[in-house]
């Protein structure tokens, strides 16, 4: 508990650090709006991020989310502008094609007992090949019949941030307070002894990647809002923004340990560090190469976390 808590205060400062760093650099930065805006980016990446908590927990990783999120927009682009559905019917296709693919991940890795490293990154290109073929290679502009969950409510955020932030507390409740989520910290923690209790891991970690696909499906759609469009090339990279945001928020590449609130911090580092940097004028390089530090930074803490929490026991 004394550990969670001390990892809780540690993001917070650190987060309050970054804004006071780039509101000193920037005059622009400490404004309402500059938040604004962050809170209206941050969507696509927080409930994919929520979904990579999980699967980083049980020890496994997925490399396609980026792929997906541009499959489950292409397809939902075409079931707009071809079949003309509406925003809830798209919003579930995108979810349901996102589910296929994370059940395809889990299915093969577990089954075969393949590194899911391997398998994802198998998806990454598939889910990458098949938006293309969706879109025929070219941005498919649907227009303002998709932009509700990008628009601004009252404050000024917009309903994807809502519907993040619920995503965020849900899974935070699933993780801490449910069999499921002590199944998931357990087997990631060691999955023979889960085995010798008498608990198959199998159908949890199939459930986990099928739950990360079904967020990248819905991060597609947040992302296709904000551009009003399907992109075949949205979520390029995306994996590692999710990935370095899960484990600046102290979940363990190793497994057995993470908190979906702690990586929705990281979301947030990320992204202030991001918009601190463009409004400083740094260039892309550079902003490439701080970014860069910061991810393997947290890599380092993560390992040097890792072999106290050994040592101590």
């Amino acid at each position: 508990m004394r550990g969670s808590l001390g990892n809780y205060l540690g993001l917070v400062v650190a987060l309050v650090l970054m804004v006071a760093l780039f509101g000193s650099l920037s005059e622009y930065f400490f404004s309402v709006s500059t938040f604004i805006t962050i809170a209206n980016d941050i969507p696509a990446i927080a409930v994919t991020a929520v979904g990579m908590t999980f699967v980083l927990i049980i020890a496994g990783i997925d490399l396609s989310v980026g792929s997906v999120m541009a499959l489950a927009s292409a397809t939902a682009g075409l079931v707009m502008l071809q079949w003309h559905w509406g925003l809830f019917p798209a919003v579930l296709v995108a979810m349901l094609t996102g589910l296929v693919a994370g059940m395809a991940n889990g299915l093969i890795s577990v089954g075969w007992r393949l590194p899911s490293f391997i398998v994802t990154l198998g998806m990454l290109e598939v889910a990458r090949g098949s938006a293309y073929i969706a879109t025929n290679s070219r941005t498919q502009y649907i227009g303002s019949a998709i932009d509700w969950l990008s628009a601004p409510l009252f404050g000024g955020v917009s309903p994807a941030f809502i519907i993040a932030v619920l995503i965020v507390i849900a899974a935070q409740i699933v993780l801490t307070r449910t069999v499921f989520g002590r199944y998931m910290i357990g087997i990631g923690t060691n999955e023979e002894a889960m085995r010798l209790a008498g608990v198959d891991p199998r159908p949890v970690k199939i459930a986990v990647f099928a739950i990360v696909g079904t967020l990248a499906g819905l991060a597609g759609m947040f992302q296709a809002s904000r551009l009003e469009a399907a992109d075949p090339n949205a979520g390029i990279g995306a994996e590692l923004v999710v990935i370095a945001s899960v484990v600046i928020g102290g979940t363990s590449l190793m497994g057995g340990r993470g908190s979906v609130i702690a990586t929705f911090f990281g979301v947030l580092i990320i992204s202030v560090l991001e918009a601190g940097l463009a409004q400083v004028g740094a260039s892309e390089p550079t902003k490439r190469i701080i970014t860069g530090c910061v991810i393997i930074a947290a890599v380092v803490l993560d390992m040097v976390r890792e072999r106290r929490n050994r040592r101590s026991a």
